[in-house]
């Protein structure tokens, strides 16, 4: 699907506020409710719009540290992927480029709680090695393109 000008500025406004009304969204762009309606409908039959969430504050609800972690894999990366995003604590997979395969960001509230995520990580199928970062200061997460 090919996104137009009004897409993207549907787009971002929900992205600033999924809880804009479709009247209120109208309005701000300059468009009929039926044509928001219509196009909102689109962008999630389309799967570029995947749902509505909350943004929280993690550390605010006990989840104190953030880790990325490195995966270099024997094999079948994409598998040891789909098994990773199934984890709750992990918020991001990604496979990624370089002497890596895969990159994790994942939330913690305890550091034993991270210390047994990472063990067991190392006891995975097709986990050759990983490599941890625990984050010191959050200056921006924020996934919002706008």
């Amino acid at each position: 699907m090919n996104l137009d000008k009004t897409d993207e500025k549907i787009i971002k406004n929900l992205m600033k506020d999924a809880r804009i009304s479709a009247r209120q969204l109208a309005l701000k762009i300059g468009i009929s409710t039926v044509t928001v309606l219509s196009k909102i409908k689109k962008l999630e039959s389309e799967k570029i719009i995947k749902g509505y969430t909350v943004l929280i504050d993690h550390e605010k609800v006990g989840y104190e540290i953030t880790a990325i972690i490195e995966i270099v894999a024997k094999k079948n990366v994409v598998d040891l992927e789909e098994k990773l995003s199934k984890i709750d604590n992990v918020c991001c997979v990604y496979d990624t480029t370089g002497s890596t395969d895969a990159i994790i960001v994942a939330k913690f509230k305890e550091r034993d709680e991270l210390s047994r995520f990472v063990k067991s990580l190392s006891t995975m199928a097709n986990v050759e090695n990983t490599i941890t970062h625990v984050v010191l200061n959050t200056a921006k997460e924020d996934f919002r393109l706008t």
